[in-house]
């Protein structure tokens, strides 16, 4: 009746045996103490210090072998079904037949519990025909309560059944779509890292190998082959992942005042981020510096500025070029290169932040905003 769990799904049934293991004390109490109060009305004294002796052990046995996934087994299944069956007959020989309620009471409960988690709501819906039939078999005169007992059982076990499906459905939903959320996300990271070298040459060589003609255009015509063809290898997922210790931004943005022309203006304080998102939004401020040299001309002067606030960090990039003519971005996304597109909007973007572009013949300014409860270390 079961059938092989994702990892996701089984998560979802141990978080469940470890709520029933819980729910089996608190019924075993009650069974307990109910049957303590009751003692002197029974016809077998030692029969039914025996069934609460029964129902005792079990509970520990049953604790213990649930915990483990290799334990739940039908075999662990069908004996914790066919004691609380054979409890529930006992009554008649202990309580005698005019009994109002049976010896284990509600520690039944737990077994109807165990096939709907386990078994879904087949098996919530087995278990519960199984000891309401039991209970019923019992009663010479069948009143009102006792269908209404026998009527929950087969409604709660099929209810719990179909709810434990649907959040081990639910769970592995969410599995699926985070494993193909955090797949894209790579894949764009890659691209961007891919696109800050390797296609940045290939894109060189190309284009200057159709402007110098002969054989160097046919050089140029296999780096283009070479560009696209490794934007198809970039789909591919990388398994690396950004580290995820604190790192300070102002003394990483310093750092870049090495790159010529380049000036950086921090606060005079440390600003706190995790070394992914710092290690992203630093990189994206390179992207733009590389765009001011590569379009700008060799040691054009280039300011950055960074700002802070408790909520978020903001961080301008400006050059006083010639500015970036109108259309020419729209025309680089709709041609598949992925320049400003992945290597700047995109890691903003993958960091929940907003990247804003002033272009015209005043220069070229980018305005990073990035919020601090995802990339700050608190």
């Amino acid at each position: 009746m079961s059938t092989p769990q994702s990892p996701a799904a089984a998560a979802v049934e141990d978080r469940l045996f470890a709520a029933l293991a819980v729910l089996r004390v608190i019924v075993l109490a009650n069974a307990v103490g109910l049957n303590i109060y009751r003692y002197e009305t029974f016809e077998g004294h030692l029969d039914a210090a025996v069934c609460v002796a029964v129902m005792i052990v079990w509970s520990g046995i049953a604790t213990w072998a649930y915990r483990s996934p290799r334990r739940r087994t039908a075999p662990l299944l069908v004996v914790d079904l066919a004691l609380a069956v054979g409890l529930l007959l006992a009554t008649y020989w202990i309580k005698g037949p005019e009994f109002r309620t049976t010896m284990p009471s509600s520690w039944i409960v737990a077994a109807l519990l165990a096939w709907a988690i386990h078994y879904r709501l087949r098996g919530g819906l087995v278990a519960g025909v199984v000891l309401a039939a039991a209970d019923l078999s019992l009663r010479a005169d069948l009143r009102n309560s006792d269908y209404g007992n026998a009527f929950l059982l087969i409604l709660s076990g099929t209810i719990v059944g179909y709810l434990c499906a649907s959040l081990q459905q639910m769970a592995v939903e969410r599995e699926v779509a985070e494993r193909a959320a955090a797949a894209a996300e790579e894949r764009a990271r890659l691209a961007r890292v891919v696109h800050d070298g390797v296609l940045q040459v290939l894109a060189l060589v190309q284009r200057r190998g159709r402007e110098l003609g002969g054989a160097a255009a046919e050089l140029g015509e296999l780096a283009g082959e070479q560009e696209r063809e490794l934007r198809r290898l970039i789909r591919v997922q990388d398994s690396t992942t950004g580290t995820a210790s604190t790192v300070d931004l102002t003394s990483e943005l310093a750092k870049l005042e090495a790159l010529p022309g380049v000036t950086v203006s921090t606060p005079g304080v440390p600003v706190l981020l995790r070394g992914a998102v710092a290690s992203e939004l630093v990189a994206a401020v390179r992207a733009c510096l590389d765009n001011v040299q590569r379009h700008v001309g060799e040691g054009a002067p280039a300011w950055v500025l960074l700002q802070a606030s408790p909520t978020s960090v903001e961080v301008s990039v400006r050059d006083d070029g010639p500015g970036i003519p109108a259309g020419r971005l729209a025309a680089a996304a709709e041609d598949g290169r992925l320049g400003v597109a992945e290597s700047i909007q995109g890691r903003i973007a993958a960091l929940g932040g907003t990247a804003e572009l002033s272009t015209g013949s005043f220069g070229t300014e980018w305005e990073f905003t990035v919020p601090r409860t995802l990339g700050s270390a608190t």
